[in-house]
């Protein structure tokens, strides 16, 4: 009997902290950029619809890990980015001025690795 509670408390246990892992990763991964990283992210716009960011990098700099609905991305000035995912994979991108792409939702640290300012306006769909 001893042993059958000792092992019904560890799974308890081992589901409690799985379930907090969780929660903590589902809250991170929804972090608002204009709440953690208004240095570079600005609401230009918004409605029941869409919001609309205007997103500046200086050459080099990095944001903080954030989450991003759908959304299009219209590029001002050319850039060339890496975006990190919480998983820890990268990619880089680049964006001729006045490229557009569409970026599906999900979580992301993004980086300017051009030598020059990054300027684009993102717009979110709700």
């Amino acid at each position: 009997m001893k042993r059958l509670t000792v092992a019904a408390t560890l799974m308890v246990s081992c589901i409690l902290a799985y379930s907090v892992g969780v929660f903590a990763q589902t809250r991170a991964a929804k972090v608002d950029p204009v709440k953690v990283d208004s240095k570079h992210y600005k609401v230009e716009f918004e409605n029941v619809k869409v919001r609309v960011l205007r997103v500046s990098y200086g050459a080099g700099e990095t944001s903080v890990m954030h989450y991003n609905p759908d959304a299009v991305i219209v590029s001002l000035t050319g850039d060339k980015t890496r975006m990190s995912t919480p998983d820890g994979k990268s990619r880089e991108d680049s964006t001729k001025a006045g490229g557009v792409i569409w970026a599906p939702a999900g979580s992301r640290l993004p980086q300017n690795i051009s030598e020059q300012r990054d300027e684009v306006i993102i717009v979110e769909l709700k």
